[in-house]
Parts: C-alpha cells; structure tokens; sequence
C-alpha cells in the first residue's frame, strides 16, 4: 500500500508549520504586539515559539514512541491550531508568553511526528526525496506566509492569525488521507545505529546550519537599511534567499548521490561562509544576489539532509525520540539567532564571525561521519 498524491501533500502541508510559527506574526509585529500588550517584548512573539519548541520536543518524542506518529501529529495539529488562533483573545505578557511557547511546544511535536509518518511510508532513496520535498516546503510556506502575513495585517491586527487554521486543514487532510495503519517496512530498521552518541553529529550541526541561516533573516534588515534599501527591497532579498532554498533542496538528492552525505554537507556550510561574506562586503544588487543564492544552496544541502540522517538513525522504538533531539536542534538554532541583537558589533563584523564559524562547521564534517 502506497501514500496517496493527497496524503503526500497532507505531510507536505504539515511541514510549513514549522516556519509558519514565527513567521506568521512578523510581517504584523508592529501593530500585532500593542494589540496584545506587549509593545516592549514584540520581538519575543517571534522567538519564544522556538523556546517552547525545546523544552517540549522531548515530550513528543516519547509521545511518537509510546502511542505513535500518527496519533501525536493529530493531537499537535489539534493544539497547534487553538494555541495559534486563540492568542487574539489574550492580552499581557505572562498569558501571551505562554500561548506562544505552548504553540512551540506543538510545532516541535508537529515537525516530529510527521517526519516519522514519512519514515514510515517512505524507504531508501524515496525517503530521501520526501524529506527534501519536506524541506521545500518549509521554505515556500515561509514564502507564502510572509506574503499573506502582511497582507492579512494591512486588514487588521487579528488577520494573520487566522494563517494557523492551516493547522484545522492538515488535521482534516490527515484524518481523510493519510491511513491509521503505514506498510510493513521493507527492511529491518534493527542494524540501525540505537546509541545516544550515533545521533551527536546530527545535532551539532544542525543547531549551527539553522542558527547561520537565520542570523542572515536577523541582520539583513539592519545592513540594507544602513545602504539605502527599502524594506521592500530588503523583502525581495529575504524570499529569494527562500526560493533558493527550495530549488536546492530539490537537487539535493542528486549532489548526495553522485558524491556523499559528508561531502554535500561541507558544501552547505561553505556555502553559508560564502554567502556571509558577501552579504557583509557588498551592497551592489548583483552581489547582493549571488550571496543569496549561496545562502539558499546552504540551507537547501543541509537541513533536510540533516533530517534524513537522523531517521537513518533510527529504528521504530528510537524514532520518536531521535526526531525530536532533531527538532530540538533546529528550533535551538533559531532561538540562539535572538542573541545577536544584543552583540556589541556592527551587523557587517558580525556577518563575518558567523561566516568564521560557517568555515570551521564546514572543516569539521570532515571529521566526523553522516
């Protein structure tokens, strides 16, 4: 029994909650924040989501391996969709920090379990090819989300959250489309590496690739404004390096495949060292450009890699639990991001430690085996 082209796409849509967490609200921040009584914290609306993400994605994982993926994606959707639109009927800090880290906590279990739902109906090279498509479309829901998040909040305050019912219509699609019951998997997944240790490499360099992808979605904004471009421009810049990012993650399985994880990975974090470096000693349009196109090549060859290698690394009684350091590491990423507004450096030195640190990620895959 194979996954039906809808029940395909379900896990597609799944997978743009992710970027949708934050995302959603940032196009709005400006006047979303005063609405709920938080002007002095608007940048928090954007990252406590991922500190919610890392304190709960443990819970998840035990949840995909005691009573499945299928049923803990369900239930994630079901609170993804009540924490998300229900933050327009609260008001202060404390009720609103708590939403938007209840809703981190049901983005990470979401990410999860239906990463496991495709390592169930997915094996070899097709799950890698899902898994890239899954990274994809994070990257085109970022697009999307962005584009009707400042559309809605033109309208008022309150549209972009009704971007979270995106949730309502997954659960839907997954209840219809995607079976309670997955194949029997082809192979044994029992020779599978099980150790704690085997699943480090994966962690370690994750954290790094999503917190260098979102330190250039942090400082942009700031390094154009400083040159004469609009937000507009800077708007332009930013969903490039997205669609990028998409068209990378197609290719991916190929660089894999006529090369090796390890190699395809070093490729990502040179990429990112690159693309920082030009962003940081550019602003010409065409060198702004070429830096985006390695920023998105970056992303593209790295986390959805990444994702697939820590499902290689799982068998079905870890899956859960290594899935969820994996979301744990991603979401890490992101929140370390927040740090950045507080670094005593101009934006451009600080686009050049980062690219430092993309160089010395990109000298230790070396070492080290995917």
């Amino acid at each position: 029994m194979n996954l039906s082209r809808t029940g395909e796409a379900t896990l597609l849509l799944v997978a743009t909650l992710t970027i949708m967490v934050g995302a959603t609200v940032a196009p709005g921040l400006q006047s979303i924040a005063p609405a709920l009584g938080v002007a002095a914290y608007a940048p928090l609306l954007i990252t406590l989501p991922a500190l919610g993400a890392i304190i709960f994605a443990p819970l998840a994982g035990r949840l995909i391996d005691n009573i499945g993926a299928r049923p803990t994606l369900i239930l994630c959707l079901a609170g993804y969709f009540l924490a998300g639109t229900g933050a327009i009927f609260l008001h202060g800090p404390w009720p609103v920090a708590a939403d938007r880290i209840i809703l981190g906590g049901f983005a990470a279990g979401s990410m999860a379990a239906g990463t496991a739902l495709i390592s169930q109906w997915y094996v070899g090279n097709a799950r890698l090819k899902m898994i890239a498509k899954q990274g994809m479309a994070i990257e085109l829901g970022g697009v999307f989300v962005l584009f009707l998040g400042g559309i809605l909040a033109e309208f008022n305050w309150r549209g972009p959250f009704a971007l979270y019912a995106v949730a309502l219509l997954s659960l839907l699609l997954l209840l219809c489309f995607v079976p309670a019951t997955a194949p029997a998997p082809q192979h044994s997944d029992e020779s599978a590496p099980t150790a704690t240790p085997s699943m480090r490499p994966v962690v370690i360099f994750a954290t790094p690739s999503m917190a260098l992808f979102f330190s250039m979605f942090i400082l942009l904004p700031g390094v154009m404004a400083q040159v004469g471009y609009s937000e507009s421009q800077t708007g332009y810049l930013l969903s490039f390096i997205s669609l990028v990012a998409v068209f990378a993650a197609m290719v991916m399985p190929k660089v894999v495949a006529t090369s090796n994880a390890n190699s395809t990975l070093m490729l990502a974090f040179a990429s990112y060292a690159v693309a920082l470096i030009g962003f940081g000693l550019t602003a010409t349009p065409l060198g702004l450009a070429i830096a985006a196109i390695f920023a998105g090549v970056g992303f593209g060859f790295s986390i959805p890699l990444l994702n697939h290698a820590a499902v290689e690394r799982s068998t079905d009684h870890t899956r859960g639990r290594n899935l969820a350091w994996f979301a744990m590491a991603v979401f890490l990423g992101q929140f370390a991001t927040s740090a950045l507004e507080f670094v005593p450096l101009s934006p451009q030195l600080t686009l050049m430690c980062c690219a430092a640190m993309a160089a010395i990620c990109a000298l230790w895959v070396r070492r080290v085996t995917l």
